[in-house]
């Protein structure tokens, strides 16, 4: 039976207890060839227990790494210091805290070395300028030990997204101020750059549009590196490894053979490319719980959206759908600029986005849900958000599913009214026709993508156009065409008029035709139609 590390971050205790690791120090090995690094990875994806495991590496800790690849890379264990700051900690929502949060790390480093602070120009009190104080610090350490320091900076952007789009005021100033503190306190790594052997900071998104970086040697960033990819995360090689028993024990609690639980853990948590060689990694947080509970469902998505996101989707004027299955220059979706103009960059580098395939012609990458857990969760997210209904999204959906399955249309639109039906009056557009006609789209595409996750859901494009949903069960194939505030007769015969169930000529399941009309008064469906095509039927 396996101890899985479930919210523990420190690679000493992981180690000394006897928790499942996935050896990846061959990597880390690589990584402190280098000199200064940022690495950008979504949220429980490792990012902590990396950095405490390159803490450990330069402290010379050789003990905790027996055993592992590293041991036979490695020549040298020198115990470098080591300076570790991590956003998590502190308020840096109030005024000043992040400043006292970065002289609290120093002050304990100076303590830790017996370094004297530098004091102000009167002598009276330690100097309480962070930058100054750490660039005494490292420089007086390193005359002291012989040793250049490693400086290790844990979600760097913590202290910027917690108070991104807030709509405070008082906010956005202290926003504006600790991204002054933090430019600040880094340009200090460029002027001890003599004196530091190693530095690396990772972080969700990269703010390099706001100049974060400008006073610092400028980061490798190896956040979507071949030579970094599967840093972080597990690969299929190692899940089939290192998870083959807990792969079996879950087989067996759940019914299912080893290779349908393969595909259904693939299904699941699998899908995340983080480089041009879109090499398969799974969500490890997902994974340990999915082995530890025995239980397939979601983990990874309802630990929390992040309330940054969440903040910046609700002020998103655009359909959040649209950037998915679409291609992209890097730039585009890469550089982060605070703005509700384009939240894409903020929503791929938070997970809920990934590189799907690499077109080397055009140098441009298909952006795509990672899996089903976050295509799901994030749909269920939207939809609550954006429609606020009565009923449970969740138990809307699963009753949805069970009766395009059963093919009981009269209680697939009654599940349909009903939703709507449930929607805030307020939720509704009522400037004008445009308005009513792009709310109706944005809500009936993201109901039929909650449904896809369940069931297949095309946007096939026609010979005479494109149907605007297409739904397919097992034994079930759906054709629907919405009109707003027109007839399902129309809708039904815009169907016919343009052919779209030719794809599905030779296709051997049932095939059923819906015209559905919509109200913008009533806020619900208005009229409905059902034809179902005789088989050979075209």
């Amino acid at each position: 039976m396996l101890n899985y590390p479930i919210g523990v971050q420190d690679f000493a205790t992981i180690r000394k207890g006897g928790y499942v690791y996935v050896d990846k120090t061959d990597l880390v090995y690589k990584l402190t060839r280098g000199h200064i690094y940022f690495l950008g990875r979504p949220r429980r994806f490792g990012k902590s227990l990396l950095v405490s495991t390159l803490k450990y590496y330069f402290e010379g800790r050789r003990d905790l790494f027996e055993g592992l690849k590293i041991a036979n890379l490695a020549q040298e264990w020198q115990q470098h210091p080591v300076f570790v700051f991590d956003f998590n900690l502190g308020n840096k929502k109030k005024s000043g805290g992040l400043e006292e949060y970065l002289l609290s790390v120093i002050s304990k480093g100076e303590q830790d070395y017996g370094i004297p602070p530098l004091m102000k120009s009167d002598g009276s009190a330690p100097l309480l300028d962070a930058p100054m104080r750490f660039a005494h610090l490292v420089e007086a350490v390193h005359e002291k030990t012989g040793l250049q320091a490693v400086v290790l900076v844990d979600e760097y952007d913590k202290p910027l997204l917690d108070l991104l789009e807030t709509g405070n005021p008082a906010d956005e100033a202290q926003l504006e101020a600790n991204r002054d503190t933090l430019r600040n306190f880094f340009s200090t790594f460029k002027a001890a750059d003599a004196h530091l052997r190693f530095v690396f900071l990772t972080g969700i998104t990269k703010f390099s549009q706001v100049s974060m970086f400008s006073g610092v040697n400028q980061p490798d960033d190896i956040s979507y590196s071949n030579r970094f990819d599967t840093l972080l995360g597990i690969t299929e090689e190692e899940l089939y490894t290192v998870f083959a028993g807990p792969i079996e024990e879950l087989a067996d609690e759940q019914g299912l053979s080893v290779e349908d639980t393969k595909a259904w853990l693939k299904q699941m948590y699998d899908g995340y490319h983080f480089s041009q060689k879109l090499k398969d990694v799974y969500n490890p947080f997902s994974l340990l719980n999915v082995f530890a509970d025995l239980k397939i469902k979601d983990y990874w998505f309802t630990t929390g959206t992040p309330s940054y996101l969440m903040r910046l989707l609700s002020k998103c004027t655009e359909d959040v759908m649209q950037y998915t299955g679409q291609w992209y220059d890097e730039k585009t979706f890469i550089d982060y600029k605070a703005a509700t103009a384009m939240p894409l960059p903020i929503i791929f580098q938070s997970g809920y986005l990934t590189i799907k395939a690499f077109d080397r012609q055009f140098n441009t990458y298909l952006l795509d849900y990672p899996n089903r857990e976050v295509r799901e969760g994030l749909l269920t997210l939207l939809a609550g958000n954006y429609l606020q209904p009565t009923e449970d999204t969740k138990s809307w959906l699963v009753k949805m599913v069970k009766a395009l399955e059963a093919a009981d249309l009269d209680l697939v639109r009654r599940l349909f009214t009903g939703f709507l039906a449930a929607t805030p009056y307020s939720m509704r557009p009522k400037k004008d026709e445009k308005d009513r006609e792009l709310y109706f789209h944005y809500t009936f595409y993201l109901l039929m993508r909650l449904i896809s996750c369940y069931t297949v859901y095309t946007e096939k494009q026609l010979s005479e156009g494109r149907a605007d949903c297409i739904i397919e069960t097992p034994k079930q194939v759906y054709i629907f065409e919405f009109k707003l505030d027109g007839t399902a007769a129309d809708a039904m015969q815009q169907i016919k008029n343009r052919g779209y169930a030719r794809a599905y000529d030779a296709d051997p399941r049932r095939r059923f035709l819906l015209g559905v009309s919509f109200s913008s008064k009533t806020g619900t469906t208005e009229d409905w139609l059902v034809e179902e095509m005789a088989v050979g039927s075209k």
